[in-house]
């Protein structure tokens, strides 16, 4: 908190409580205000004399720092905080007036009126003195007064010098003194030196401001008990510090004319006790002594004798009672001191120690006393102490030694703790500049050791060896054996007591912890004597006495390696001489405990120093002698360990439960980065060392079995983040190498007689992994960082492929136990996309073929096996075009070379059909991988599974592929919803499977099941496909499914859809697509300008053709895309259903559009001269008939003008008849639209030209005469056209019941032009009849059952020969089933003639 006066000067705080300010330390800023003025109460008019001032509380402003420090913590500039002045209710309540603000006890204080205050700028700095200095040089320009914390910081810096008083004014009770009002009581400060001089400058009110002489508190109106808890700092010098004291002068201040200030008392405390201590830090209760306002204080002995408290009373009781000051035994004056010094103490133990001389017979009972002064004061005084416990130690070593050396250890021990660490360096600097030597430091540290005392080495031997630094310079080296003996009779002592088993002492344990973790910190002590190979002898044996892991407990264990860990840290170690020595001591508890799991983190930071530090060496001197030690102790424990990691690792990922601290990927990637450092270390010389050093072939199994193993988790685990490139290249580079070394030893001893499949499989599955890995995939990197890497490593696929080659040749005969288990992996290996390890590998799959011929005369296993993989990695993204060829060349040269040699026709023949299927699946499986990798439509990537699904059943009769390829092709079928293709899907899947008990294993999402309930489960959905099935069913539940298949063909309305002929010529479309032709199915309402955009969308780079002639050559081979698309019409084969009356509509939908095999396609062509007053005279028809059987062909033949009369005027009654089926029998609700339409494009066409164009043409006598053949086909278009009038009869009886009242006038206007359409009908029929009186006969046109009362008379129908006209057809096979509907279906480009 700060306090500000009237218009106070702005200054600058830098806060430096501790040299890092912790930000949660802040919780609020206080700032007081008083106000310095000349009159007592601020309504009072009447004005003091000027020369009269007075400090009275006006107001107080609180920030919480919680609202502000984030918003600083982010900036780094100033940020301007306005604080709200809060005045008191009650003056009484001053002292804690920021308490309530804080703690919002609203009624004890008033918020402003108006919004005015103190404003304030903070800045965080961050960092320490020194740094915050350097950063921010404007800061420290503008004169910034530096606050530094009341009392110690956590941490105490040495040199950190302070003499700092605090002193708090905090209450006071004083008498009325015969006045009929409390007193205006002012407190006046003065710091005096003992010759009674006001000291000056002694006093500070605040950072930034000046010191003063005196300093006078603030008043409160009317009051005897004032509470003024207001703090002042004493910046006392230490010089003066002894004989000072401080007097407090008690005025009260009037408030009549003349502002008069009246003494009336005082009180004083010396700074220091008479025992030389200071001023204890608590609160303490002083004396008011009564005085007049004449008293000057000219002689300050006169009240110094005087006690000033009840602690000085005690010690003075026989006070005269004739003194000129007299106690005022009801008043009381209570001030707190707190002293931050670290020149002076308050402790009086402490100050025993360093004045012992005074009191020589006390001196043991002062060196006991010492372990209860606190840190801080230690610390404070390190020199003098440590001075003063040496001294007394030569006084009397024989009766003080046992005393002083704990004082000692127990001084070392409190350096230890982490506050008082930064001290360190002041021992370090006794030691070597102001230590006189202690000869017996030896003595007394064997007596402590014997009774297993808790000892830190470190600064025990710094004295001993400073000690025998400066004897031996007093003495010229005398008593040097002697020293040597003492050292090394300490260190047996040091051994005995590592040795001893301590899990059942806890005194033991505490004293052989504190050994081990000061044992590092002596070597560099040691060296100072001794030779580096003696200092390490005397490490070696000490290290070498500590019991084995078996007989410590798991604390002991850390405290063990973390001192082994400094060991292998020190300067010791880094010497080559010293590091042979000690060496197979560290190797041995490493290895202890490898061997049993434990303490794994700090084991692996232990070799990874060891490493390091070897590898450094290696630079300047052979460590080939140190390798060879870590190869024997350690190579085999490290591969153990680590395979014990890993499948830790592997579970704890599988299981997702409790984490285990050794199944760390940390832990992991330590035990991973010693075992490469290792085997980079390593030579050749250590490899044959290795291989011979087993004892049998049994050990060199297990060996070659673990390794391998190993690094097959390297390539498989993530060990590595990943963008740890270098890392992984290194770790590959090192694998290369060891498995180079290896080779040797695998051929020499497990081939022949002794072969061993394990060992080889391992390594080969090794070699198949290192080479497949993403990390040595040159072709992913940049040009830039594939030279970089290929310049250091080369590319090491090539060099693990030819590795893996020459392994495979030295099998021999062997060979036959990989076929055909590493056809998969071997096959994986040629997908990867570097032209070398394709050329080297595919010869292996002819070596395979040859030895599978030579066992079982054909090569079956190897082919099936490589299909089946073939197609599994190039379905995974695997393989390119280039591949296919280099695969298919290699193949057939290897066969070609083979039958030059061997001449065994069948293996020719074989051999190329295989190398043929291979070349045919390669081409489908790129096509498929290609489009299901890419952006590509549904259709495609069906059309696409069609394509190899058809392959591997009509092809190489791969059954289970085949089953494979269904079911995905059903799942692409299922994603965009064409459920019927889906069901037909699975139909062939059915169609494999008998109704048989024998059973089936689990494969895909099928479970293990019989072979009669899969193909029970697979009849589902396609009620109509599926009632035939259900009676092909021998169940139970037949009828039952078959019934719901009816109710459901019943009332659900299926739509029938449009269908496209799509051709596909040109280079550029896929290998299953490319100069192909199909009929595709389109989507719901989807008309041919729709799938045609459609299509182009899925083919943007496809040129439409705008015509439906066959292309010609030149477009089929053409590097482009041309598509030709047109709608077809389907023909039903069962027309027998359709023309049957009682049929419901649904059905007769079903079988127009369902199971269909025949296409038709209309193009419209002027034969002869035109007619341009009635074009319909001279129209013709190519009908084009596409038929999706294999091997059928197709039929083309020309419509003529009348047929196609027929065949529009026809197709128009069906369709009037089905939509006013619908209506009458309630299947359309609501709106009638769709009817409203049709009815009016029909009638309104036959009014206003269609029909009526029709009977212009065809009708007259002229055409009647010229085409005598035709009379049937015309008495059929009459028949047609009088059923057509009778059916648009019963669909206006339907449109009138159904029509809305606002659509009247348009159900008028339709009646009004039927009417003139009979009337004209009936016209033409009469003047027909008239003219052809013998080719009349009754006709009843079909009857729709309907109430309407329109009325058709009976018609005449004549038979007319068909004339045909020869026409290309096209061969259209079925690429999913012989039956439509599916999608799509692709057509073939023969061609022949009729």
């Amino acid at each position: 908190s700060s306090t500000h006066e009237q218009d106070p000067e702005k200054h600058e705080l830098l806060n430096l409580g501790q040299e890092i300010i912790p930000l949660p330390d802040f919780s609020h800023c206080v700032t007081h205000t008083l106000l310095v003025a000349g009159r007592m109460l601020l309504n009072d008019s009447k004005k003091g004399p000027p020369h009269v001032q007075y400090r009275r509380p006006y107001g107080c402003a609180v920030l919480a720092m919680s609202d502000v420090l984030q918003t600083i913590s982010e900036l780094k500039e100033e940020k301007d905080f306005v604080l709200k002045v809060y005045t008191c209710n009650n003056e009484n309540e001053w002292y804690q007036i920021h308490e309530n603000i804080i703690h919002k006890s609203s009624t004890k204080y008033t918020a402003p009126s108006t919004n005015y205050g103190l404003i304030i700028s903070l800045q965080l700095l961050r960092g320490d003195m020194e740094q915050v200095r350097r950063e921010n040089p404007l800061i420290f320009s503008r004169g910034v007064a530096i606050t530094r914390k009341l009392g110690f910081p956590d941490v105490i810096m040495p040199g950190d010098i302070r003499n700092d008083l605090y002193l708090t004014l905090e209450r006071g009770d004083f008498e009325r003194g015969g006045k009929s009002v409390q007193k205006n009581i002012e407190v006046t400060i003065y710091v005096l030196y003992a010759d009674g001089e006001i000291l000056k400058d002694c006093i500070s009110l605040g950072s930034g401001e000046p010191n003063v002489p005196e300093h006078r508190s603030f008043v409160l109106y009317h009051n005897n008990g004032p509470r003024w808890s207001e703090v002042i700092k004493l910046p006392i010098p230490i010089d003066r510090f002894r004989g000072s004291h401080l007097r407090f002068e008690f005025r009260h201040c009037s408030t009549k004319d003349k502002g008069e200030k009246k003494l009336f008392g005082f009180a004083f405390t010396p700074l220091m006790r008479e025992d030389g201590t200071t001023l204890s830090d608590e609160s303490h209760e002083l004396y008011v002594y009564k005085c007049d306002e004449n008293t000057t204080f000219s002689n300050h002995a006169l009240y110094l004798g005087l006690p000033c408290c009840k602690e000085d009373f005690n010690s003075c009781p026989n006070i005269p009672s004739s003194l000129i000051f007299q106690r005022s035994m009801k008043e009381t004056f209570w001030i707190s001191t707190q002293l931050s010094s670290t020149k002076l103490t308050q402790n009086v133990d402490l100050l025993a120690l360093l004045k012992w001389k005074a009191h020589p017979d006390r001196v043991m009972d002062i060196l006991g006393r010492l372990r209860h002064v606190s840190g801080e004061e230690i610390v404070k005084f390190l020199q003098d102490i440590l001075d003063t416990l040496f001294s007394i130690l030569d006084d009397n070593t024989d009766k003080y030694g046992p005393l002083v050396f704990q004082s000692l250890v127990f001084i070392i021990n409190l350096l230890r703790d982490s506050k008082y660490y930064h001290f360190r360096p002041v021992m370090d600097t006794y030691i070597q500049k102001h230590f006189a030597g202690a000869l017996e430091l030896i003595r007394c540290l064997r007596w402590y050791m014997d009774r297993f005392a808790e000892v830190a080495l470190e600064y025990l031997f710094k004295f001993i060896i400073q000690s025998r630094i400066l004897y031996s310079r007093a003495t010229c080296g005398m008593e040097e054996e002697q020293f040597r003996t003492s050292i090394q009779e300490l260190f047996q002592s040091i051994r005995f007591v590592l040795s001893l088993d301590s899990r059942n002492s806890e005194t033991l344990i505490f004293t052989q912890a504190a050994l081990l973790n000061s044992f590092p910190a002596i070597f560099d002590e040691l060296l100072q004597m001794f030779t580096v190979q003696e200092v390490a002898e005397f490490v070696r044996g000490t290290l070498g006495s500590m019991p084995s892991t078996v007989h410590i407990g798991q604390s002991m264990d850390v405290v063990k390696l973390q001192s082994i860990a400094r060991t292998v840290d020190s300067r010791l170690f880094s010497f080559p001489e010293s590091r042979r020595i000690l060496l197979p001591v560290v190797l041995h508890h490493i290895h202890l405990h490898l061997r049993q799991q434990k303490e794994l983190l700090i084991c692996s930071g232990i070799l990874s120093s060891i490493f390091s530090i070897i590898k450094t060496s290696s630079l300047d001197t052979s460590v080939q002698e140190e390798v060879e030690m870590m190869v024997e102790s350690l190579l085999d424990v490290l591969l153990q360990t680590l395979l014990s990691i890993m499948s830790k690792s592997q579970s704890q990922e599988a299981v997702r439960g409790q984490r285990c601290p050794q199944c760390t990927a940390e832990i992991t990637g330590e035990y991973v980065s010693c075992l490469l450092s290792l085997l980079r270390q390593m030579t050749d010389i250590h490899f044959q060392h290795l291989m011979e050093n087993f004892q049998s072939k049994d050990e060199l199994k297990e060996f070659l079995l673990k390794i391998l193993c190993v690094f097959r988790n390297l390539m498989k685990l993530s060990i590595f983040p990943r963008d740890w490139n270098i890392m992984r290249l290194l770790t590959s580079n090192i694998i290369l190498t060891t498995a180079q070394y290896l080779a040797p030893a695998l051929h020499k001893n497990f081939t022949e007689a002794d072969f061993d499949f394990k060992v080889w499989n391992s390594y080969f599955s090794l070699a198949v992994l290192y080479i497949n890995q993403p990390s040595l995939q040159l072709e992913n990197l940049s040009p830039a960082k594939r030279k970089k890497v290929f310049d250091k490593y080369g590319d090491m696929r090539v060099m693990m492929t030819y590795e893996l080659f020459s392994m495979w040749q030295n099998l021999g005969e062997n060979k036959i136990h990989f076929i055909p288990g590493m056809i998969g992996p071997f096959l994986g290996v040629t997908l990867v996309p570097q032209v070398e390890v394709r050329n080297i590998m595919i010869p292996i799959f002819h070596d395979m073929m040859d030895w599978e011929q030579r066992k079982n005369g054909n090569f079956k296993q190897v082919e099936a096996e490589l299909i089946d993989k073939l197609d599994s990695l190039v379905s995974e993204g695997k393989g390119d075009e280039n591949y296919r060829e280099l695969f298919v060349c290699n193949l057939l040269h290897a066969s070609c070379s083979l039958l030059e040699k061997i001449e065994q026709e069948t293996w020719r023949e074989t051999g190329i059909s295989f190398v043929t299927s291979v070349t045919r699946l390669m081409e489908r499986l790129l096509d498929y991988r290609d489009c299901m990798k890419g952006d590509e439509t549904e259709n495609k990537k069906i059309g696409c599974t069609v394509n190899l699904l058809n392959f591997y059943k009509s092809e190489i009769n791969k059954e289970e592929m085949y089953i494979r390829y269904i079911h995905k092709l059903c799942d692409m079928h299922l994603q965009a919803e064409n459920y019927t293709e889906a069901a037909f899907t699975l139909l062939l899947y059915w169609e494999l499977l008998h109704w048989d008990e024998r059973p089936l294993k689990e494969f895909l999402h099928y479970p293990a099941q019989t072979e009669w309930h899969r193909k029970e489960g697979l009849c589902r959905k396609c009620w109509e496909y599926g009632i035939p099935l259900c009676r092909s069913w021998p169940s139970s539940t037949n009828p039952k499914m078959e019934a719901a298949y009816y109710d459901n063909i019943m009332e659900q309305q299926p739509l029938e859809p449009e269908f496209f002929r799509v051709g596909f010529y040109g280079r550029k479309f896929p290998f299953f697509l490319r100069n192909k032709e199909f009929v595709c199915r389109g989507h719901d309402y989807e008309r041919l300008e729709a799938f045609q955009q459609r299509m182009l969308g899925e083919f943007p780079q496809a040129i439409a053709m705008q015509h439906p002639n066959q292309p010609d050559e030149a477009i089929l081979q053409c590097d482009a895309q041309y598509l030709q698309i047109y709608a077809v019409t389907p023909v039903p084969d069962s027309v027998t259903v359709l023309q049957m009356d009682r049929v419901p509509d649904r059905i007769k939908s079903f079988y127009r559009v369902n199971n269909v095999r025949r296409f038709r396609y209309d193009r419209p062509f002027h034969k002869g001269p035109k007619d341009r007053d009635n074009e319909f005279k001279s129209l013709w028809i190519e009908r084009t008939t596409l038929i999706l059987t294999h091997p059928l062909p197709g039929i083309s033949v020309e419509v003529s003008p009348l047929e196609n009369a027929i065949s529009v005027v026809e197709n128009k009654n069906q369709e009037l008849r089905t939509l006013i089926s619908q209506y009458q029998h309630k299947q359309l609700h609501g709106n009638i639209n769709l009817l409203s339409m049709t009815l009016n494009g029909v009638i309104d066409a036959a009014v206003n030209g269609g029909i009526a164009r029709y009977q212009e043409a065809f009708f007259d006598k002229e055409y009647i005469t010229s085409h005598p053949e035709d009379t049937e086909k015309i008495t059929q278009l009459k028949d047609l056209m009088q059923e057509q009038v009778h059916i648009l009869g019963v669909g206006l009886a339907v449109h009138e019941k159904l029509v809305h009242p606002e659509m009247r006038p348009l159900h008028k206007k339709l009646i009004d032009q039927f009417q003139m359409m009979r009337s004209s009908l009936f016209r033409l029929r009469a003047q027909h009849t008239q003219r052809n009186p013998g080719h009349s006969r009754p006709h009843e046109p079909r009857e729709l059952q309907t109430d309407a009362p329109t009325q058709v008379s009976n018609t005449q129908r004549l038979k007319v020969p068909v004339r045909l006209s020869c026409f290309n057809l096209i061969q259209i096979h079925s690429s999913v089933c012989t039956t439509m509907p599916s999608k799509p279906h692709s057509v073939s480009k023969h061609v022949e003639n009729v």
